[in-house]
């Protein structure tokens, strides 16, 4: 779900063409409109925009700054507090909403889709009205931000009109009728403001969704962020509209726990979302149908890997997960249950057990879990034939990993900071 785009940006940079509407209509909003101001609040959470506004060390709410990265290179955040110079202070309601739903800067350049505009065109005028209340009443921050670093041919802005032609629809959210109203605020909440398809869906060699494969899980920023369709194999159809609800809301559930960047997002956005929301978003990710295609073959108990994944199992892993691998209900995730251990990519899992892992701490659960890094005690070969066993084991079905698949994990984490 999180704001890091697997593809995009905002920023600034070329001049490509002025937007005439922009200009045109007057700021209706009112300085003293409280409940505006406090509707654009949950607003700006429910669209996580403190995540990438706000550099991660020592950064001001809302400057910008953070580094965005994204398969083309890498894009900072620019500075949405109210100051006039660096920030978006002098910014008129309608330029403001061109940048949020079309994806176009006031000064007419297009904006990169790491800035998720391609899900905020689903809000309305009014919801992105009372985000830009809400944020002008913040601190100003003077905080000067060059937004566009990616590559050269990348960093030529007049190629994102022809991507905005190819992969994005603008509209406001448009209810169906045929659907309760709560599964409509789900999906409005999942396709607009949530924009969780940023993460959740796959995207082409040229950055746009593969919305046949919409919320199937995505490679992000060296994780695999997971299906979260309502197929019962891979995704969080076995789970509960409770459990989904405790995971988004507390970051743990009986079932496992949320770190890496779907940490943060909790942390900052959805433990601060109403549970009516969040209910909604149970509800409506739950009802999505996922691929239709049925779970790989086990790989077979007797099957060599298998049985030396369930020595190395048994001797590193049982201890916290259990042999049965159901785990501790909210401290140690059953690896029997998760939906995430089976993802189709093992992405993930290589890296939780190379570099360990810590799960999110929020109010309600201030316990953050974490597991050790078994980086320099496993081999290549026993990393992946732990994962192997552990996602071929108490009834699941998922590919075996290659030692091959571990090296290159092992060899792209050995260069990443994060």
């Amino acid at each position: 779900m999180r704001k890091h785009s697997a593809i995009a940006v905002a920023g600034a940079a070329v001049l490509i063409l002025a937007y005439p509407a922009a200009r045109g209509i007057a700021d209706s909003s009112s300085p003293q409109d409280f409940a505006q101001i406090e509707h654009g609040r949950y607003l700006a959470t429910l669209a996580d925009c403190v995540a990438c506004h706000t550099r991660k060390e020592n950064g001001k709410p809302f400057a910008g700054g953070r580094p965005i990265e994204t398969p083309f290179g890498v894009v900072v955040s620019p500075n949405i507090t109210p100051d006039p110079q660096t920030g978006i202070g002098n910014w008129t309601e309608a330029e403001f909403d061109n940048a949020v739903r079309r994806g176009i800067r006031r000064d007419g350049a297009r904006l990169y889709p790491a800035m998720p505009y391609t899900s905020y065109a689903k809000m309305s005028r009014d919801d992105v009205r009372a985000i830009r209340a809400y944020l002008m009443t913040l601190e100003p921050v003077r905080n000067p931000v060059v937004a566009n670093q990616l590559p050269f041919p990348f960093d030529i802005r007049l190629s994102m009109r022809a991507w905005d032609m190819l992969f994005f629809t603008p509209g406001e959210f448009k209810p169906d009728s045929g659907k309760s109203a709560e599964w409509n605020r789900g999906a409005y909440l999942v396709t607009g403001p949530g924009h969780c398809g940023a993460c959740h869906t796959p995207k082409n060699f040229l950055g746009g969704d593969k919305t046949d494969q919409a919320l199937q899980g995505a490679a992000v920023q060296g994780w695999f962020a997971p299906n979260i369709t309502g197929d019962k194999a891979r995704g969080v159809g076995a789970m509960s509209e409770d459990d989904i609800v405790k995971l988004l809301k507390t970051g743990h559930n009986a079932i496992t726990g949320v770190g890496g960047p779907m940490g943060e997002e909790v942390a900052d956005a959805s433990a601060h979302f109403k549970d009516t929301d969040l209910k909604a978003i149970a509800v409506y990710l739950k009802s999505l149908p996922g691929s239709g295609e049925p779970p790989p073959t086990p790989v077979a108990q007797n099957d060599p890997q298998m049985q030396a994944g369930q020595a190395i199992y048994r001797d590193v892993c049982s201890a916290c997960h259990a042999i049965d691998g159901n785990g501790v209900p909210h401290l140690f995730p059953s690896l029997a249950k998760a939906p995430q251990v089976r993802a189709p990519d093992p992405t993930s899992g290589i890296r939780v057990v190379l570099r360990g892992a810590r799960s999110v701490a929020t109010d309600a659960e201030p316990t953050a879990p974490g597991m050790p890094s078994f980086d320099r005690q496993l081999s290549d070969a026993q990393v992946a034939a732990v994962l192997t066993y552990i996602r071929n084991s108490w009834g699941s079905a998922a590919p075996a990993v290659t030692p091959d698949q571990v090296a290159k994990q092992r060899g792209a984490l050995a260069n990443r900071t994060d």
